[in-house]
């Protein structure tokens, strides 16, 4: 937080919090029921894959077009995403047989609001020279590995990401 509160100053920006909540009220609201109904898979599968493939699509596709105080912190920032991730899909794959059914389920519930949030963010992400298909098709190529490596196979994950492409 420190990074980026100092990448905002040095770009004379000030982050908008209201808006943060607004753009992930949908995925928290879901992460809220989904830990009232002690689905502990689908909070795993939002907060330590869905979020963080989202987190590091966006560095991504950032850190080439970034300054170079901007593009170090980044850079900091996008390893740590990459510890978070991967602590999602160990938990994931350790679980996998007995949570193959809600991590489809939860996958159709969440994948298309990610989707929404890219749609979202295009024109904000344009102006700091990020395509919103780019971003979206790293944020695609960081899921599917994830899910690769939790233990789906290629034809289940090809399934599972294209309901980003509907809904």
């Amino acid at each position: 937080m420190k990074g980026f509160t100092a990448c905002a100053n040095n770009l004379g920006v000030t982050a908008d919090m209201p808006f943060a909540k607004e753009f992930f009220a949908p995925l928290h609201g879901n992460f809220q029921k989904a830990i009232t109904d002690g689905k502990v898979v689908t909070c795993m599968l939002i907060q330590a894959i869905l979020i963080e493939a989202f987190a590091i699509s966006a560095y991504h596709i950032y850190i080439p077009v970034a300054d170079p105080f901007a593009r170090k912190i980044t850079e900091r920032v996008v390893k740590d995403e990459y510890t978070h991730l991967n602590y999602g899909q160990e938990w994931l794959k350790a679980n996998l047989n007995a949570s193959r059914e809600e991590l489809k389920q939860a996958n159709r519930d969440n994948l298309p609001l990610v989707r929404k949030m890219l749609d979202q963010v295009a024109v904000d992400a344009k102006a700091l020279h990020m395509d919103k298909e780019d971003l979206m098709a790293d944020f695609l190529s960081s899921y599917q590995e994830a899910l690769m490596d939790i233990g789906f196979e290629n034809r289940e994950i090809a399934r599972m990401a294209a309901a980003a492409l509907v809904g």
